[in-house]
Parts: structure tokens; sequence; C-alpha cells
């Protein structure tokens, strides 16, 4: 076989990702804050970049949506900068922009004393701290360029601590299944401070999710069975309540001596031992217990940096009975590229390494506007679509959350579900019913068999549950059983969604409940005829 040289030629086609590209979605999922960090750094950066005046009229980046009842959204306030001033969320005019949260300063003026002498000493404070912040994330240049020695920073390669926040927001999504519970459950926790103590007025949650009372009190029922034992607590008194019964000794003497905690701080012994009816000894052991449990339950956690939660997207209520959704424009960065201190360089610049800098500066600059300008409409066009599609929830309350998933917003806006996902990563909507993460919105869904509208998880969960209630012990229902049945009847779902969501309810398997009600029926039987060997034997 002969060795030959010759030339071919081949067409193919590849995605090449360029660094302006990846910048440009590295953007996307940035947060306002890191946005602002960014385009500081861009700023000091780049010579040809400069941030925009206050003064000067800036072009909007995105019109604002605006739909009504069927309508679709469309465009409005486009003369507004930033895509709507916002000059209908001014600082301190509307109140459900605010959350007001309570502090154990105030749980202690409402017993008229100070509570700290009761305690032999505070809990630990948060575990070891960093010494520094943690140095922002450094991106690869547009322009070329390796980074030096001193952006290099062994703090950024320590763990974070887990924050109370964190810890609740776990045990949140094992504990409920209904989005409805989830929402109510995350407000709550966001309300939560340090301590791991809530508001006394729950913050108004009832009233501006939209639902009853009780939801909100079962919710809170859940949420202080979770660990660390005594979080989300609305007072002290209840705070110590929840670690006693936790401990099986919240007694009715216990009981009493919780409620009566401002004649414990007075030390007015005498009348506590009166209150909960025990002697000297028993009282001793009691105050003992009181001092051993944890005031502030939430320290023992490691506590992140305070920022302010400034909302990306404001939506509120049009005068045409739907919704007006509009851009934060204080969270929008405003640079421009001078053309102007370009053009003067490019005269007076002779070298070729010198001109090539200032090219790249200027393609860079110019990616940097067009990024933040595509960012910025993308961000609307996400949100507008979200609250198009949970109008019952913005309107009627949480328990109209409609099931949603990152497909059906990315195929009716016609982008793709990543970009979709990466939008919706750390950025929030003020809406009349408070303050949520865009993320908050997607829930679980099950697609219908006969292609129409999608079932709600919870709903699927449901009928699952009510086929194996209504199980006869001689035909109990395999998980294939189960998924025929539920395609039958529009489902569309796999067998190990059926097992995944019935191991959710603790149901057990078809085998054990075969063996369990068998074993059931057994004893009924064999009770059954005790009774009547009883009854017809001779008196």
């Amino acid at each position: 076989m002969a060795l030959t040289q010759r030339l071919e030629f081949r067409q193919s086609q590849s995605l090449v990702m360029t660094p302006q590209l990846m910048q440009a979605i590295k953007l996307l999922q940035l947060s306002n804050l890191d946005l602002t960090t960014f385009v500081e750094e861009e700023l000091e950066r780049n010579p040809l970049l400069e941030r925009a005046s206050d003064e000067a009229p800036t072009e909007a980046p995105a019109e604002a949506g605006q739909f009504g009842d069927g309508d679709d959204f469309g465009g409005s306030n486009g003369d507004e900068p930033g895509g709507g001033s916002g000059e209908a969320f001014e600082p301190g005019q509307e109140e459900w922009m605010s959350k007001d949260l309570g502090t154990r300063a105030e749980i202690e003026q409402t017993l008229d004393t100070g509570l700290d002498n009761v305690f032999s000493e505070e809990p630990a404070e948060a575990a070891a701290r960093n010494a520094q912040d943690a140095a922002p994330t450094t991106y690869t240049e547009w322009g070329g360029g390796a980074s030096g020695d001193e952006d290099y920073n062994l703090e950024a390669f320590v763990a974070a601590e887990t924050t109370l926040s964190d810890h609740l927001a776990e045990q949140l999504s094992v504990a409920f299944t209904a989005p409805a519970q989830r929402m109510i459950g995350q407000y709550l926790i966001d309300l939560v401070d340090e301590a791991g103590y809530l508001p006394p007025g729950l913050g108004q949650a009832a009233e501006r999710l939209g639902a009853s009372q009780q939801e909100v009190e079962d919710v809170l029922a859940v949420l202080q069975k979770f660990d660390p034992p005594g979080v989300c607590a609305r007072s002290l008194s209840e705070c110590l309540a929840i670690q006693l019964r936790e401990l099986d000794r919240y007694d009715p003497a216990m009981q009493a001596l919780v409620e009566h905690l401002d004649l414990l701080a007075k030390r007015d012994i005498a009348a506590l031992r009166k209150l909960c009816g025990v002697d000297d000894e028993d009282i001793a052991d009691m105050i003992g217990e009181i001092r051993r449990l944890n005031p502030k339950p939430g320290m023992k956690f490691g506590s992140a940096r305070l920022q302010t939660m400034v909302p990306d997207v404001y939506v509120r209520p049009g005068p045409d009975g739907g919704w007006h959704v509009e851009l934060n424009s204080d969270t929008l960065p405003r640079v421009l590229v001078n053309q102007t201190y370009y053009s003067e360089l490019s005269k007076k610049i002779g070298k070729d390494g010198d001109k090539s800098y200032f090219t790249d500066a200027l393609q860079n600059a110019t990616w940097l506007v067009r990024a933040l300008d595509q960012r910025a409409r993308t961000i609307l066009k996400v949100a507008t679509e979200i609250v198009r599609q949970q109008d019952g929830f913005f309107t009627h309350g949480v328990a109209h959350l409609r099931p949603l998933n990152l497909k059906a917003v990315a195929d009716a806006i016609q982008m793709h579900e990543s970009t979709v996902s990466r939008v919706t990563a750390n950025k929030y909507m003020a809406t009349n019913r408070g303050t949520f993460e865009l993320k908050y919105f997607f829930t679980a869904s099950i697609a219908s068999a006969d292609g129409g509208e999608a079932h709600s998880a919870e709903a699927v969960r449901h009928h699952i549950k009510q086929l194996i209630d209504s199980e006869a012990p001689s035909a109990i229902l395999s998980d294939d059983t189960i998924v025929e049945r539920l395609r039958a009847s529009g489902i569309d779902i796999a067998r190990r969604t059926v097992a995944k969501y019935r191991e959710a309810m603790r149901i057990p398997s078809s085998v054990q409940r075969r063996r369990d009600k068998q074993s059931a029926l057994g004893n009924v039987l064999s009770t059954a005829l005790s009774d009547r060997s009883r009854n017809t034997e001779p008196a």
C-alpha cells in the first residue's frame, strides 16, 4: 500500500463560543449587585467606557410590558428611561414594598424587662468567620491579557458558611410538596431574623399572599418543627415552649412558668411557685431547665453579608384591570462608549501595539453596552411572561398558583430554556403580594396524555393517593397499574415518577401493602370468629 499526500476540502458546522458571547451569557445570571461590581471593574479597566450622566437622557433598554384581562402584553412607557422611571415606587410610598421585622428588643419591651439575666450564658455566636469579605468573581477580560498575581485570593477557596435561611429552605423543600404551601413557607422564612425569630404579626402574610389565616398557621406549625429547635417563634416564650415540647417537658407547670417570664426576670420566685403550683425544689429545677435552653436558636448558623434586596422588576395593577410590568431603572448600570475620545486618540497613535489596544478596548466597550441592553430586555420579557402565566396568583392569591416550567416560558417568548433559567436566577420581582425571586413562580407539572392542559404535580399526587386508598385487599395496584390508570384519565406520567410520589407520601410498595392488608384482614376474621364462638357457647 503506497503512502501519498493529497489536499482535501471539507465543509462542516460548529458552534464557536466567542469571549464576547460567553461574557454576555454570564451577565444574564448575575444579580444587580454583582452586575454593578462587574461594571465598576470594567470602567476602571477600559479607558473608552464612561459612566452616563444622570441628567443626560438615556435610551430605554426595553419597553414596559402591560396587558389587561385576556389581552396580549405590549409595549408602553417606552419614553421612560430604563423601561419605566419607577416613580410610583419611591421609598416609603408603597406600604407593601417594605417588611417590618420584629427584633428581640421589641419582644423584651413587651415584657417590660430585660431577659439577658435569666440565662446563665448566651449561646455561641456563629462559627469562625472570614477575616475579610470574599473577593469578587474575576471575569475573563474581553480584550485578552492574563490576570496578575494580585488577583489571586486564597479566601475565594474557603467554603461558604450555611446560613439559617439556607438551612430552613432545605428543610422546606422536603416538608411540603404543594406549591401554595411552599410559597407561604418561603415567605415566612424570608422574615426570620438572624436569631431565628419571626415578627409577631407574621408580616401580614395571609393578606399579602391571598391565603387564609389558617393556611398560614398550618405552615407555621410545620416550620416550628424544623431544626434548630425553637426557630420560627414569634416571641421568647414561644421559642422556649417549642424547645420544651421537643424535650417532652412542656407540662402545665412549665407552661405557667414560660408564660410568666417577666416574673422570672424580676426574680419573683414566690409568685412563680404559686402560679405553677410546685414547691421550692421543683421551681428551682424548672428554672434550671429554662436556663439550659437556647433563647437565640438561629445564632449558631453562619451570618451572610447583609445586602439590601433591590427588586429588578416592578409589577403593579394597571388602570384596565391588568398588570403593568416595568424594570427598576436604579438597578440598570448606565455606561457609554466615548467615541470622541477614541477618534482623537486614533489620530495621534503611531505604534501598532497601542492602536491594537485601543481597538480592542473599543470593541469590548461596544459589546458591554450591547450586552447590558440585551440583558435588560430579556429580563423584562421573561418577567412579563411570568406575570401573564401566573395572573391568578397576583389577582386571587397563592391558592391559584399555576404549574409552570421553564419550557413553557421559553416557548412563549421564543428563547432557549437555559436562557430563561439564567434570567430567573438571582432576580427579584416586587408585587402587590410581596417581593419574590423569579424562580418561585415555577412549580412542577405533569404533561397531559391527550395534549391538553398540564396537570399540577400536587393534583397527580392526590390522584395516586385516591387510587391506593380505594384499592381492594385482593387487588393491590402495582406502580405499573397506577401508570395505566393515570394515562387512561389523561395524565402522562412515568413509572419512576409514580414511585417517587408514592415514597414521598410514605406509602409502602404494593408487596408491603398486600401483606399489611392481608394481615389486617386476618386479624378481623379471627376476631369475628372468636366473637361468634363466644356468642354460640351455651350459658
